[in-house]
Formats: structure tokens, C-alpha cells, sequence
């Protein structure tokens, strides 16, 4: 996981997508320890709620069993059967004295777990005949042995309540029986790590010892100017800085005694020579290396993953850090690991350990026996619910039992996860496929006269509530969608800003910088405030590191801690009003109004400084062209078009860069915007443009702008620059965008429940306002939490379509493209691999928010101004925080492309990355004919017709009558505008 400030959303097992997506999660919860689906008891809870019906559990067991379903299996019934009733009934296990105490201490022996009346008493009935026909047949002094609670004589005189208590316990001893006869036991791996060996052994935690070293080490080497003394020897690399500050003798803790000694030994050595020496010292064989080596820097791998990206991509930090850091933190951690463990063997630190470590290998327990209790009181609670009686199971030969109980244990907790969750994912899949299906049967037209503006948005799924609003209260507004960096790849700085930031994909280096810079006329003013913005800075940074030594810090706390309590208190009792307060302080020292983006490159090489600054005007007409390509609007402009980048702007929250946009590096897209409306402003651009066949009206005016999703606040670039023939057309178009910020606030307070459902639109931009500027506000907005689709064609699939928020949406026109699909492989290029960071970066952080996210952010501390901890010492928290996710369906990603399945097989033989994605089921997908709108589905390698289910979708008239009074998901829904 990269940098908080520049937060990028990936695949958390972005590394294994050459593998399938089945395969994918077995591997990383083998290397992370982390769960990849949800708990049954969270599926069965959806199921109640009807987020899971029964239809979509019985279609998964059909596709999973693939045929095999109706092989008999039991006393009665099928395969499919069986796993059915695991599935509907909570399937309850533990450890084998809890199984017990259960069985003796409750009523599971009296009172029959099925519910129904019906089948117990049938099976009453029958034990009651088996045991009638045993205790007066050939056998009866076996039988009596066996049954001591039937006396002789006695069984005739028992009511019907004695006979039903005698049944359920009949039925426990034969399914404790059975499971004695087939004892099985199952191999476990060894532990390569030798902290999970010595942990074993002795109970000491080897990794607790090593990473109270590394981890207030590593803060420092990797800090970004929080600290308050910088790191001597930083730029000699990790391996020369440690040696420096712990190869002097000094106060150590115990353990430690030896460190000095032995990194002078080992101070003339690579940190590459170090490793292999360290590993054979360890004893670890050079065919395990590879392996040992994944798990050790697994151990600590928000560090470690910090540390690579510092490395890989110094381009998106302040301070990059030196080649070789991970490398050197290998080599220190494993010499840490070696003093550690001579210390708890009181050997010589350069002592080897290879026939200490095969010596726990062979002690460590390799073999692991299913008891007796666990697998009959899994029979005892499926025989319930099958209506399997004792006197049914008695009579299975013991090949019948062997088949028996390897179907049930086929049948465990993860296969009964992995069910639940394929039933969950085809509950969404088949509502959005039925909702495309029949919203493509009346599909939107545009209206005979031109569009009173046109306006186009990141691909977003926060914007699809907005647009849809947008088009509600201006009918005539056509809105397209394109990945939010806008084709426009740079590295940018701002006014104010200190470093550049890249904005584009992470999977792109941009090769052009940008800066943005204030007019001639206002440069004298700029410079002032320049100064005194530093000088104020300057003073803020003292004060902040004074506060932190013992003397100057209890002057300060002493005089001013009283003072910094007002603008405390009133930012979380009066978050708006101290909001405007702060803007009023802030436009002191902010830049002067009047900038421009300084886009145009004078010399023929780019480069960060003077006139190497921006693009040549062909790579602008290129940038022009290709975007107005992806997104459709070739033709037909109006007299003014819109670019709006989103960003999230909210107060006190470390993880902001991951509100903002996923397309643009963790940044506001913004200037992306403002670049892209200022090259097709240009008369030399759009000549370029026209030479290649693409003809913009000399009336048309391009605006970038920037949608914030925090606070719904819509704001305008350049302005100043705006034609007055055109000053009625922005006046239209802002007054619709401002009513659509309003009902886009509302749809967005059904989610907070601070907010009541009956608020007004007006009430809820206060209320999403006030949010965002609430110092106690944990929630600023959701994100993109809940997003499960993406539609990537043209707008008329959807407009009109209530999608929840829950849809990123890509303009395409499979009409504009060429034989190659050379427009569709660019735009999939890019959307599959950001859309599919993000729905699988939610996905995991919800199924396991401590194990792949940042856990809850109460705890969390800014470090190094790279990422969080927890408390004072942790690893880096990766992933996203819980409140972030906590309304979050984690399904797999539903693509939905208008294409043709010989246009997607040559998109994923030209670009891997996407091949694999969509090949081995990271994403679902399925496809929409351009000219027929008929849907096929991608399954099993193959693609397969799809028939919607539903003929009709129900109908509002705007999506307030949709959503009013909800705060859960919604299904789809037609909005259909009244004719008035």
C-alpha cells in the first residue's frame, strides 16, 4: 500500500491475479492469515435480510456440484440435499469439551433442532419401532447392553414424550458411533519462521523483541519532515544508518547485548552478502529461502510495502528514499532475528542454528485428528434436519457411512463460505442484469433541439447519483463520464503547493509537469504572500516541534493550552460556522485569485523547470482528441462544456486522499479538468483537431470545474476567461447544477444517521457541510463504499436507471471505434484495473477490517506523514479504515461493457494486465450487444446468453419517491419524469 497522501486503490492480492480468483484467495490467506469471505453467521444474516434469497444458494449448489448433485448420499436424499440443508440451518461446531458440556448441560437431547413437529415425530415413531423389533429380537442382550435407559418390559408402558426424549438420544449414539469407526487425521505444514517455532516452544515472541526495534527505526528513516531531528545517515541507505545508531556501544535492553558486536562483524559485508549469511546461519536450505524470505518481510508488511514504494515510486513523496531499502531492511531484520535468538539460546550470535531449527521441525506436530465429538454432533444436527432417525442411520453399511461423513467434511466451513458468497455475489448480479435488460428496451433519446449544456464527470460511482439528479432537474443537460485524470497524465504543482504530485493512474509515469501559476499583473502580491505564508509556516513548525521537548513544551501547554481549546471546541459544536471563520483567516495567506495553468512546453524535451514546463500543442490536440473519442462527444457540442474533477475536502482525517479520486494518484482531479478545458480553448489545438477530422464549434466554450463529494459544493476554474455571449448559458447551467448538489446531498443523508429521512434538500448540503468540517466526524462521506457495478458504454443504457450509487459509469460508443477496438482497450486499459482496485481494496478491508484494512480510525497516529499506526508502535495500517466501509457489500466488481465478444478477446490478448483480471474472475463480467442490447455473461471461461427474469422494474417519477424513507441498499428503480 503506497502513501496515505497519495492513496492509490489496488487489489490487496494484486500479485496473485495471474492466478484465479478461487486459487488467488486460497494463496493469500495462506500468506497473510487473513480471511477472504465473510463469517457463515454474517451470510445467514444477509440471508434473513433478504440480501441472499433461497433461489440464488439452490442455483450456486447446482453450478458448484456441476452434475454430481444427485448422487445419493445417507439414509435418504441427495448431494445436493445435504449440502442445501447445511446451507439453510446453522451449521454449529466446537471444541470437543464445550460439545460436551453443550450435550449435558442444554436441552439438545430433548428437544429436537429441526422445528419440525411433523418429521420428529415421525422419526420417533420409527425409533420407537427399531427399538420395540431389537429389544425383542435375536440380539436383545446386546441391544440392552447398549441401552441400559430401556428396562426390559418397560418400553411398551412409555408415553410419547419419553419415547421422542429417547430418540434424539438414540440418535446421538449412533452418530458417536459412526464417527468412531472413521478416524481420519490430516497433515499440517510446518512453520518455516523461527518465531512460530520458538513460540512453541517457549511461549517468547521473537517478532515482539525485533519489531520494537524496527518500527520506531523505520518511522524515522522513512519520515517526511515530522520528526524532529532528521535521521544521520539517511541518505547512506537503511543498512549504513542502522549500523551508525546501534553498532556503538550503549544502553541496550538485554536481549540486545550482543547487537553492537556483531554489526561491527558484519559491518564490511553487503546487505546481500549479509542476508545469505544470515540465512545459513539460521539454517534455512536455499529451497526454502525464497518462501522464509516472503514471510519474514510479511511479518512486518505495512513497513516493508512502505518502504518498497518509497523506493519504486519516490515520485509520489516528498522524499524518495534510497535504491536498496528494502533489501537492507532484509538484511537488519534478519540480524536482529539472530541476536534475538542467541540471546533466549545463550549462544554466540554468529552461532549456526541449522540442527537447532530441524530439531523443532521435527518436534513441531504435523498431524492434526478430527474428534470423535466435533464430527458426530455435526451428523446429530444434519440428521435433524434431514428427518434421519437412529433407526435410518443403523442401517448404513459402513462404506455408506464412509461416504457419509466424507461428504460432510467435503462440505466445511469454507466450502459453505465460498457457497454463500457466490450465492450473495449472483443475488446482486442477476438485479442489475435484469434492471440493464429491461431499462435497454426504453432506452433514453436525446431531444430534437440541442442540450442546453453538456458536462463531463469521473467515472466515479458517487457520480452517478449526481448526474442522474442533474438530469432530473434539467432534462436538456447531456452527461458523459471518463476516468477522472482525463487523459491528462502530469506530474502538477499548485500555487501553494510545495512538491509535485502525480495525477494520473498508478499503473502510468507521467512524463509531463505542470504548474500552476498566479497572472503577471498579481505577481508583486503573490510574492508577499509567498513570503509570509513561509515565514507563518516557519513558526508553525517550531512552535510544533518546541511543544515536544520537556521545557519549552510546558511553557507552551501552560499559556496557550487554554487558548487552543476555544477553536477545539468550536469546531466540533459549531463546524460550519468556525468553518467560514477559518476561510476568512486562510484567504490572508492564500494565493491571489487569478492563476493560470502554465500547460504549454516551449522547448522539446519536458522537464520540471522554465519553459520545459507543459506539452507541446500536438500532444495537447492528441490529449483532446482521444478523450472526446472515449467519452462519444465527437459532434453535436453545445455552446458550453464542462469538466468536472471531484475531490473530497474534509477536516481531520488522515485518510482524505482516499476520498478523492482513484484515477489521479489519491488527488483531486481538478487541475486535470482545468488542463483539459484550457488545450480545447485553444484556436491552435482545435485546428489540430480539425485537420484530424474532428470540427469543434467556434461557439462552444470548455469550463473545468470541480465537484466536491464531501460538501456537494460545486467550484469553477477561470472563469475571468468566460466569453459575456456566454455568461446567460453558464448562469442555466449553474442553477441546475446547484439544484442537483442539493438532491444529491439529500439521496446522500439517507446513509448518515445524524441526518433524518424527511430532511429537505437545502437542510441536507448544511447537514453534509457540517460534516465535513466536524473535527469529532469519523464519517465525512462514505466513498465509494457499496460500489458492486460498471457500466461502460453509452449513457442512454442508463439514464433514468436508479442505481443507488453503487455504479461506476464509462462513456463508450462502440459506433466510433475502429475494427481493432483500439478505444475500448484504452479506456478498459485503465478502468479495469482503478474500478477493480477499488471494489477489491473494499472488499477485502470489510470481509477482514483488522487483517487487510486499517482496522477502526480512533486509534490511528500519522506517522512520518506516511501512513497510520495504532497507538504509539504498530505496523502501518494498510487498507481502508472500518468507518469507510461499514455499509460496503463486498461482492466482486459486475462489469457490464456495450461490446462485441471479438472486440473483449483482442483487448485481453493486447493488454495482460486486464486479461488476467477478467480472464481468472477477479471482476465479474458480461457483455451487451451494441446492436441487439442482448446480454451474454461470462462464466466458466466461456460466455453464455443471459434471459432477464423480470419483464418490468418499478417506476418513479424522480428518486426521491425511490429512496425517501430508506437508509439500506435500494434495488433498481426507472425514473421516469411526469409529463408535467
Amino acid at each position: 500500500q503506497g502513501p496515505i497522501t497519495a492513496f492509490v486503490f489496488l487489489n490487496s492480492l494484486q500479485a496473485l491475479e495471474d492466478l484465479p480468483f478461487e486459487e488467488g484467495l486460497r494463496r493469500g490467506h495462506d500468506l497473510f492469515g487473513c480471511e477472504t469471505t465473510l463469517s457463515e453467521d454474517r451470510y445467514r444474516e444477509k440471508l434473513r435480510k433478504g440480501r441472499i434469497h433461497r433461489e440464488d444458494l439452490e442455483s450456486t449448489l447446482r453450478t458448484v456440484l456441476n452434475g454430481d448433485g444427485q448422487t445419493r448420499v445417507g439414509p435418504s436424499g441427495t448431494r445436493y440435499d445435504l449440502r442445501l440443508a447445511m446451507l439453510l440451518n446453522p451449521v454449529r461446531n466446537a471444541p470437543a469439551s464445550e460439545i460436551e458440556w453443550f450435550l449435558a448441560e442444554t436441552e439438545a437431547r430433548t428437544t429436537s433442532l429441526s422445528g419440525d413437529e411433523n418429521q420428529f415425530r415421525q422419526c420417533s415413531a420409527e425409533t420407537s419401532a427399531w427399538a420395540t423389533r431389537e429389544l425383542h429380537g435375536p440380539h436383545a442382550h446386546q441391544f440392552r447392553e447398549s441401552w441400559p435407559e430401556l428396562v426390559p418390559g418397560e418400553s411398551d408402558g412409555w408415553s410419547q414424550d419419553k419415547w421422542a426424549e429417547f430418540s434424539l438420544q438414540a440418535l446421538w449414539k449412533v452418530c458417536h458411533r459412526g464417527a468412531q469407526s472413521l478416524l481420519e487425521s490430516y497433515p499440517v505444514d510446518p512453520a518455516v519462521r523461527h518465531r512460530d517455532l520458538w513460540f512453541m516452544r517457549s511461549g517468547q515472541d521473537l517478532d515482539r523483541m525485533v519489531q520494537e526495534i524496527l518500527i520506531p527505526f523505520c518511522a524515522a528513516f522513512i519520515d517526511q519532515g515530522l520528526a524532529t531531528w532528521e535521521m544521520p545517515y539517511r541518505d547512506k541507505g537503511f543498512w549504513r544508518a542502522f549500523h551508525w545508531f546501534y553498532g556503538q556501544p550503549q544502553l541496550l535492553e538485554p536481549w540486545m547485548q550482543g547487537l553492537p558486536s556483531e554489526l561491527q562483524r558484519v559491518a564490511a559485508m553487503t546487505p546481500e552478502e549479509s542476508i545469505v549469511e544470515s540465512l545459513k546461519l539460521l539454517g534455512v536450505s536455499q529451497d526454502e529461502a525464497g518462501d522464509y524470505l516472503t514471510r519474514e518481510l510479511l511479518a512486518l508488511r505495512g513497513w516493508a510495502g512502505m518502504i518498497w514504494q518509497g523506493e519504486d515510486r519516490g515520485d509520489r513523496i516528498g522524499r524518495p528514499l534510497p535504491m536498496g531499502s528494502l533489501v537492507e531492511f532484509m538484511a537488519v531484520r534478519l540480524v536482529l532475528l539472530r541476536v534475538a535468538l542467541a540471546n533466549a539460546l545463550n549462544r554466540p550470535t554468529n552461532a549456526s542454528l541449522e540442527e537447532q531449527r530441524a530439531q523443532w521441525k521435527a518436534e513441531f506436530p504435523r498431524m492434526e485428528k478430527v474428534p470423535v465429538e466435533q464430527r458426530a454432533f455435526l451428523l446429530f444436527q444434519i440428521s435433524q434436519w434431514r428427518g434421519w432417525s437412529a433407526a435410518a442411520l443403523s442401517s448404513l453399511s459402513s462404506s455408506q457411512w464412509a461416504d457419509l461423513f466424507r461428504e460432510i467434511e467435503m462440505f466445511d466451513i469454507d466450502a459453505r463460505r465460498k457457497a454463500f458468497h457466490l450465492a450473495f455475489e449472483r443475488h446482486y448480479r442477476v438485479q442489475a442484469l435484469n434492471a440493464l435488460a429491461v431499462h435497454s428496451r426504453s432506452r433514453w433519446a436525446p431531444p430534437p433541439e440541442p442540450p442546453l449544456f453538456q458536462s463531463v464527470y469521473c467515472i466515479d460511482a458517487r457520480e452517478e447519483s449526481f448526474r442522474r439528479h442533474l438530469e432530473e432537474v434539467c432534462p436538456r443537460a447531456e452527461t458523459f463520464a471518463a476516468a477522472g485524470f482525463f487523459g491528462v497524465t502530469m506530474y502538477y504543482k499548485g500555487v501553494a503547493d510545495a512538491h509535485f504530485q502525480a495525477l494520473c493512474p498508478i499503473v502510468v509515469r507521467p512524463k509531463v509537469w505542470v504548474t500552476e501559476e498566479v497572472v503577471y499583473s498579481l505577481s508583486e502580491a503573490d510574492r508577499r504572500i509567498a513570503k509570509s505564508r513561509k515565514r507563518f509556516a516557519k513558526a508553525s513548525h517550531q512552535i510544533h516541534l518546541r511543544s515536544r521537548s520537556m521545557a519549552a513544551g510546558a511553557l507552551l501547554t501552560g499559556s496557550l493550552g487554554v487558548l487552543a481549546t476555544i477553536p477545539l471546541v468550536a469546531r466540533v459544536l459549531f463546524p460550519r460556522s468556525t468553518a467560514r471563520l477559518r476561510g476568512l483567516v486562510d484567504r490572508v495567506m492564500a494565493p491571489p485569485p487569478v492563476t493560470r495553468l502554465r500547460i504549454e512546453r516551449l522547448t522539446e524535451e519536458p522537464g520540471q523547470e522554465g519553459d520545459a514546463i507543459g506539452y507541446s500543442l500536438d500532444e495537447m490536440a492528441g490529449i483532446g482528441e482521444r478523450i472526446l473519442s472515449e467519452t462519444g462527444l465527437r459532434s453535436g457540442f453545445s455552446r458550453l462544456v464542462c469538466f468536472f474533477g471531484h475531490g473530497s475536502f474534509c477536516l481531520n482525517n488522515p485518510h482524505k486522499s482516499c476520498y478523492d479520486c482513484g484515477a489521479c494518484s489519491g488527488s483531486a482531479g481538478s487541475p486535470n479538468a482545468r488542463a483539459l478545458a484550457a488545450m480545447l480553448n485553444d484556436p491552435r489545438v482545435r485546428l489540430r483537431l480539425r485537420e484530424r477530422g474532428l470540427v469543434i464549434p467556434e461557439t462552444t466554450f470548455f469550463l473545468g470545474g470541480l465537484h466536491n463529494t464531501a460538501t456537494d459544493d460545486i467550484t469553477f476554474f477561470d472563469l475571468d476567461l468566460l466569453p459575456r455571449t456566454h455568461h446567460a448559458d453558464f448562469e442555466a447551467a449553474r442553477d441546475a447544477l446547484e439544484k442537483a448538489a442539493e438532491r444529491n446531498a439529500q439521496e446522500r443523508c439517507r446513509r448518515f444517521y445524524s441526518a433524518p429521512l424527511d430532511i429537505t434538500p437545502g437542510d441536507a448540503k448544511s447537514h453534509v457541510e457540517g460534516r465535513a468540517e466536524d473535527l469529532a466526524q469519523t464519517r465525512p462521506e462514505f466513498g465509494n463504499a457499496s460500489n458492486a457495478l460498471c457500466v461502460v458504454g453509452r449513457r442512454s443504457l442508463t439514464r433514468g436507471l436508479y442505481m443507488d450509487r453503487r455504479s461506476f459509469l464509462v462513456s463508450y460508443d462502440a459506433a466510433l471505434d475502429d475494427e481493432e477496438s483500439t478505444i475500448l482497450g484504452r479506456i478498459l486499459g485503465a478502468v479495469v484495473i482503478v474500478c477493480s482496485g477499488i471494489n477489491l481494496q473494499y472488499y477485502f478491508s470489510y470481509v477482514d477490517p483488522a487483517g487487510w484494512g486499517a482496522g477502526t480510525k480512533l486509534p490511528h497516529n500519522i506517522t512520518s506523514l506516511l501512513g497510520v499506526m495504532d497507538g504509539a508502535a504498530s505496523d502501518l495500517r494498510s487498507g481502508l479504515p472500518w468507518q469507510g466501509v461499514e455499509i460496503h457489500e463486498p461482492v466482486r466488481l459486475l462489469f457490464v461493457i456495450e461490446a462485441r465478444a471479438e472486440a473483449m478477446e483482442k483487448i485481453m490478448q493486447r493488454n495482460p494486465a486486464v486479461g488476467n483480471i477478467l480472464r481468472n474472475g477477479w471482476v465479474q463480467w458480461a457483455l451487451m450487444d451494441p446492436d441487439t442490447a442482448a446480454l451474454s455473461l461470462y462464466q466458466d471461461g466461456q460466455l453464455v446468453p443471459y434471459q432477464a427474469s423480470v419483464s418490468t422494474l418499478p417506476q418513479r417519477s424522480q428518486s426521491h419517491g425511490w429512496f425517501s424513507g430508506a437508509r439500506d441498499h435500494l434495488d433498481f428503480a426507472q425514473i421516469v419524469p411526469s409529463p408535467s
